[in-house]
């Protein structure tokens, strides 16, 4: 019977520890404005380069039992946009206890000169654990650079044509009335 009972002990403390353990590795991690957009000033084609800025908070459980630690990322983004974690490794704390928040700047992106106009999509992902050695992944944000001419320049065009056609138009009706 007391053999029964120490494995019963021994099996709850194993599950307890374990569940414990996995559990201080959970944050919260999303991306301020997931969706950027790049375009030249004067509206012009082809694109003349430029970049984004991308913030992030990231937030660990008040019922964590123990520090996350940030220790790395994992990033992939369509090319030829390239992408710069060095704000992450700048500007985010090593670790987050139960509770804490952070936001700040976390990698730019940069299109480069003769950027195709589309949408070039990605994903970051937060690497750490409950050491500073821990690599697994914590949490993963989709995100995406849109380049497009300038949408004022578009609307001034637009609204230069409309003024056009509405001038023809009027005077095509004058003769058409004789």
């Amino acid at each position: 019977m007391k053999l029964k009972m120490t494995l019963a002990v021994a099996a709850l403390l194993t599950i307890g520890l374990s569940s414990a353990a996995a559990y201080a590795d959970t944050l919260t991690f999303t991306l301020t404005n997931p969706n950027g957009t790049l375009s030249n000033p004067d509206g012009s084609v082809p694109f003349l380069g430029g970049s984004l800025v991308y913030d992030a908070t990231v937030s660990a459980p008040a019922s964590n039992g123990a520090a996350v630690f940030l220790n790395g990322d994992s990033f992939n983004i369509t090319a030829p946009v390239t992408l710069n974690d060095s704000d992450f490794f700048a500007n985010f704390p090593l670790s987050l206890l139960p509770g804490a928040s952070f936001t700040g700047e976390l990698f730019v992106l940069t299109a480069p000169s003769g950027t195709p106009l589309g949408v070039y999509l990605g994903t970051f992902t937060l690497l750490g654990g409950s050491d500073g050695n821990a690599g697994n992944p914590l949490g993963t944000a989709d995100f995406g650079l849109t380049i497009t001419p300038e949408p004022s320049s578009i609307i001034l065009l637009l609204t230069g044509v409309i003024g056009l056609a509405c001038i023809a138009f009027k005077g095509n009706l004058r003769g058409w009335a004789r």
